[in-house]
């Protein structure tokens, strides 16, 4: 809440950072990039100590290093794992901090420290919900017996434990436990054995499984979160990247895999001039900014003092979910991971409909992959400000009509329930690996057909549930239409409707 405060009224380069900095996971690329999931539909987060920054620490606060963390900015202040830092300031994702053994002072990302000693357990995953802890666990590198820590999403102040496990049926699988607290502070999975603290708890049943489905053996794998983007980094110099190669051209203008500052990976989107008044983008990017979470693109900074504007964003490895979903290991994914794909991009979508805000060009197109396979939206807002007429007229060639609900073709009505008739045309794509919608179909024959109420065909392999998904959202009436929160449910409980989410005690 008070990031979001400093976003109405910066008062000094600090807080202008973290309105700025706290980019936005803007939009980005037509052909670029990606990530993974949550459970509670309006989710953020997927890893242990990572993207949500600790309390804000009170009067001489000690945090504890969670990673090795080298300054690479004026300023900073380079630790390693295990040091012991004074928290001096707390501004947003850098805090002003004093190294208890060398004395020294700078800045340094809050999310690479926590202040509370159970965040530094291994095994403590803050802020995970129970289908990114799925996610998580599910990963290469983890075995059985796998597990994490993780507050419980339905019972504030209480945790959950998750196990990785195995069966005949269903192969490798996650079991969850309510972990129960006791009023004098105690914790408890069964009643017939408590204990003092979690690190008991966790001691306990490494030794012996004790009732759950496996012995606890090692703390899920957790990789280094991203650091955060650099102190009053906003409107940035030209000059200040280096376009290292060009990863894609869409209609208006270019993506490029770019180094900022010489130490920086990051995507940069180039608009052809004229695409867009700079006032016009300046003000949706505000906007946009204040848009953060896992499951969208972050903003990280912008040229725009001359043009070219450059629209600076997180990098995402495996580039558009089009593209990835046409390559060789794209045409690989099997269908659990496909419904996995479509429950991330609700997930993301849930949080755009819940801060009221609009897409407008909702396709995989517009949908970047990262290295983990997380899925994260991109361009959002974009359209909106595009000041070509082939793009903005429904008769111009570079308008989506495929993608795009009824009432926005005929009326420029576009609302987050046009939004949800797009992501059933994206959920064509993701379960054809990239086919285009309507297939042998012209733009002005798909037009004459949705009013006669034709809708697409269901395929040999698109399930009949997810189908029935998709016609859910291509009702004729908008508000008939699903909310995304409502899709996101569906889409992440797909394959365990019918199981209980959480294991009896043993």
């Amino acid at each position: 809440p008070t990031q979001k405060l400093h976003l109405m009224a910066p008062t000094n380069t600090k807080s202008l950072f973290v309105i700025c900095v706290h980019a936005f996971n803007l939009f980005v690329f037509l052909h670029t990039h990606t990530h993974t999931h949550t459970h509670t539909h309006t989710h953020t987060h997927t890893h242990t100590h990572t993207f949500s920054a600790p309390p804000p620490p009170g009067p001489e606060s000690i945090a504890i290093a969670l990673y090795d963390y080298e300054g690479i900015n004026d300023g900073d202040l380079g630790f390693k794992k295990g040091d012991k830092l004074k928290i001096l300031q707390e501004s947003g994702e850098w805090w002003r901090a004093q190294s208890i053994s060398t004395g020294q002072e700078g800045f340094i990302p809050s999310n690479y420290v926590a202040i509370d000693s159970l965040e530094t357990e291994e095994w403590f995953f803050k802020g995970v919900s129970r289908k990114d802890a799925e996610r998580q666990l599910l990963a290469s590198g983890n075995k059985m017996g796998s597990f994490m820590i993780r507050d419980s999403e339905t019972t504030k102040g209480s945790y959950s434990l998750s196990v990785r496990d195995s069966d005949s049926q269903s192969g490798d699988t996650v079991k969850h436990y309510k972990i129960r607290t006791l009023d004098n502070g105690g914790f408890y999975i069964s009643p017939r054995i408590t204990f003092t603290t979690l690190q008991e708890l966790v001691s306990h049943y490494k030794k012996l499984g004790d009732g759950l489905c496996q012995a606890l053996t090692s703390p899920c794998l957790s990789p280094k979160p991203q650091k955060p983007w650099e102190k009053d980094a906003w409107e940035i110099p030209r000059e200040s990247l280096k376009l290292d190669r060009r990863l894609g051209a869409g209609q208006f203008g270019e993506v490029w895999m770019a180094t900022y500052n010489k130490h920086t990976k990051v995507a940069v989107k180039t608009m052809k001039p004229g695409t867009m008044s700079v006032e016009a983008f300046l003000d949706e990017a505000n906007l946009m900014k204040a848009l953060q979470h896992d499951k969208l693109v972050r903003l990280n900074a912008v040229v725009t003092k001359e043009e070219p504007i450059y629209i600076i964003t997180e990098y995402m490895e495996k580039g558009s979910l089009l593209d990835f979903l046409k390559s060789d290991e794209g045409n690989r994914v099997q269908l659990p991971k496909l419904i996995d794909f479509s429950a991330q991009i609700a997930e993301g979508m849930a949080y755009i409909e819940q801060r009221n805000y609009i897409h407008r060009d909702l396709r995989a197109a517009n949908i970047l992959v990262s290295k983990a396979l997380v899925c994260k939206i991109a361009d959002f807002g974009l359209a909106r400000i595009i000041e070509d007429n082939e793009y903005t007229a429904r008769e111009g060639a570079k308008f989506p009509i495929k993608w795009t609900a009824p009432e926005a073709i005929n009326y420029g009505s576009f609302t987050i329930k046009s939004d949800v008739w797009s992501f059933g045309i994206l959920l064509t794509e993701i379960i054809s690996y990239g086919r285009t919608p309507y297939p042998g179909m012209t733009n002005p024959e798909v037009i004459r057909s949705l009013e006669r109420g034709y809708r697409m065909q269901r395929t040999d392999s698109c399930p009949q549930e997810l189908y029935d998904v998709m016609l859910e959202c291509w009702k004729n009436k908008p508000e008939d239409r699903p909310t995304f929160e409502y899709l996101q449910s569906v889409l992440e409980d797909f394959y365990t409707a019918t199981e209980s989410q959480y294991q009896q005690q043993p």
